[in-house]
């Protein structure tokens, strides 16, 4: 009997996205309307430290470390001859290559390819822009710096995106003066403000500008960003030394309605850094027994209790690169992953660090960039460890989405070599060699001591069942099943499936009908399970009842084998023939296996007389005669 359908994909990636090392700093707030982008991730990590401010005067201004731009020879409006390199090469093969490296996926090949057609035509605006965007997305910040769209009618993300590049660039190679008069003269606009706006005041902070730095957010701010400004403005008035003033700014946002929860843990550092152990103890008890509390506040409570030292305050550039992670949070937060991507890139380029290096690598994945998202997973070293081991599974789930099972296999067995006690990894993997039907080597990996415990979830249960009936050992698989329902009794998968084990051993139909019934009711329109239904119907000699579920499942699921055959078999059995043929010939030209390939060519055989069409030698047609 051929496997039921396992349909554990998300379970899978939310184990592993739930693992500590891939798991967001903070807890989400409920996403607001379109025009409010709610914050995710804020507080600063524990080693991060601060630079006393430095006052600065007129000059003594840092010298550019910036390489000039590669000469370029401007083309003519009409091309005569097509611009080409020394070496021969066209614009027109750097831009068809370039779009075709990008369509395949690799951001990184598409960039670089792009960025050689505009060298050669560098007048071409709808060239330029795509060579910018490129270039963002493959981190290639260096370069979209300096090719900037500017023609009439680009869209302010391109253009606002570029200005928000150079001030960052600027920041980076001549300084945070150069920096902030910079987005000074020119602010950076919607759609990129909020992250415009975050950073600066961090570089106005280090250029000395202390009026900028901590002015009030703007006045066309949405609440939650004015929220997240207004912490920006506390750690920065701590800096200052005002530390009255930062005070109440911490009250305030702690005390806030809907995302007071979320400013908890920044206050409560602060407290520590003014020797407040006391209330900052209470501040995090609180949050814990108000079920608010994220995971770095559990381990600030027990940083109190131990009497270990506070985290420092931030460095500037560190504040700098928090900010952006902060405003890439909320583009993740309304599903705009290209966004994220461009800030988390920046935010990179100003501290590189592996956390952040993941982030880009699954927002690229989420925001449909398989290709570069797992690229970018792949530069995460060995030596990160758990970390490592998060990125080869999610670069795992991310092959197994593509339909690449093999590279599948592959991350998820480095995952596992990473990690060998991290049980949402083993389970990701035996779950991947089940997919494959190498059951065996599942098993073993289930019934290890890592998966085979005492209080083991009904995930692990279930997948042992069925991994145990694909191998036909039955009543051990129904044991697993059984143990399963028992630990959620109303799961449609289980009920599913051990209905279905029942239907088809023809042992137990009336039960086996009786579970499918109650998965049914859970998930009406789940296609296997209408299969279900009408196959037991059949196998208890009623054909006629068993037609209008089969028939609905074939709708929903028209390119599974298993079921098109069962509807032949109905047909069949209702006395229509030629039905029955035309549904099994199609489950031939379907992803079938032997098994039932063998089946099926016997049925036609043996009942219609029938070759499979594609066995069929074709009529030979008489030549006319002149």
């Amino acid at each position: 009997m051929p496997i039921r359908p396992l349909l554990l994909t998300v379970s899978v990636a939310a184990l592993i996205v739930a693992s500590p090392a891939l798991a967001q700093e903070v807890q989400p707030v409920p996403a607001p309307e379109p025009s409010q982008v709610p914050l995710i991730r804020m507080a600063p990590a524990e080693d991060e430290q601060v630079e006393e401010p430095q006052e600065q005067g007129e000059d003594g201004e840092p010298a550019s470390t910036e390489l000039p731009p590669e000469p370029v020879v401007a083309i003519p409006q009409e091309w005569a001859p097509v611009p080409t390199t020394p070496e021969g090469r066209s614009a027109y093969g750097y831009y068809l290559a370039g779009r075709s490296a990008l369509a395949s996926g690799d951001t990184q090949q598409g960039a670089v390819l792009l960025q050689q057609a505009n060298r050669l035509t560098p007048e071409q605006p709808r060239l330029r822009e795509q060579a910018f965007t490129a270039a963002i997305l493959a981190g290639d910040l260096k370069f979209a710096a300096g090719i900037v769209p500017d023609a009439p009618g680009v869209s302010p993300t391109i253009t606002e995106a570029g200005q928000l590049i150079r001030g960052i660039e600027t920041y980076l190679a001549d300084g945070a003066r150069k920096a902030n008069r910079l987005l000074a003269e020119r602010p950076v606009e919607m759609p990129h403000d909020r992250a415009a706006t975050y950073a600066q005041v961090w570089i106005a902070a280090e250029a000395g500008d202390w009026n900028r730095a901590l002015a009030a957010p703007p006045a066309d701010f949405d609440p939650i960003s004015t929220l997240v400004a207004r912490s920006n403005r506390a750690r920065l008035l701590e800096i200052r030394r005002r530390y009255e003033e930062a005070e109440n700014e911490w009250k305030e946002l702690t005390a806030h309605a809907v995302a007071g929860s979320l400013f908890r843990l920044g206050y409560g550092e602060f407290l520590e850094r003014r020797r407040r152990g006391e209330e900052a103890l209470a501040l995090y008890t609180a949050a814990i027994q108000a079920g608010q509390a994220e995971p770095r506040i559990y381990l600030a409570q027990q940083r109190v209790m131990n009497k270990q030292r506070p985290p420092a305050t931030l460095r500037y550039r560190e504040g700098v690169a928090m900010s952006l992670r902060t405003a890439a949070d909320q583009m993740v937060a309304q599903n705009a992953n290209e966004f994220a991507a461009v800030y988390l890139r920046l935010s990179q380029q100003i501290s590189p660090n592996a956390q952040t290096q993941a982030y880009i690598g699954q927002t690229l994945i989420n925001g449909n960039l398989p290709g570069a998202g797992r690229a970018v997973l792949a530069e995460i070293p060995p030596s990160e460890g758990p970390l490592y081991a998060n990125a080869r599974a999610q670069r795992g789930m991310s092959f197994d989405k593509s339909g690449m099972n093999e590279e599948a296999l592959a991350e998820f067995k480095l995952a596992a070599e990473a990690a060998p006690d991290d049980a949402p990894i083993v389970y990701a993997l035996a779950n991947m060699l089940i997919k494959m039907e190498r059951f065996e080597e599942a098993l073993e990996i289930l019934n290890g001591p890592l998966l085979n415990t005492a209080d083991q979830i009904y995930e692990v249960r279930f997948m042992r069942g069925a991994a145990l009936e694909a191998v036909g050992r039955r009543a051990e698989a129904e044991a697993e099943l059984n143990a399963a329902l028992a630990l959620q009794p109303n799961e449609p998968s289980a009920l599913n499936y051990l209905g279905y084990l029942w239907v088809e051993s023809g042992e137990r139909v009336d039960e086996g009908i009786a579970l499918i019934q109650r998965a049914l009711a859970a998930d009406p329109e789940d296609g296997h399970y209408l299969d279900s239904l009408g196959w037991g119907y059949f196998k208890s000699g009623k054909p006629e009842q068993a037609l209008e579920p089969i028939e609905k499942a074939v709708a929903k699921e028209p390119a599974n084998a298993e079921i098109n055959d069962h509807l032949g078999d109905v047909y069949w059995a209702l006395g229509r023939q030629k039905e029955a043929g035309f549904q099994w010939q199609r489950v031939l030209t379907l992803d079938v296996d032997d098994k039932r390939r063998a089946e099926v060519e016997a049925k036609l055989k043996d009942r219609l007389n029938q070759l499979p069409y594609d066995r069929v030698a074709p009529a030979v047609v008489p030549a006319t005669q002149p």
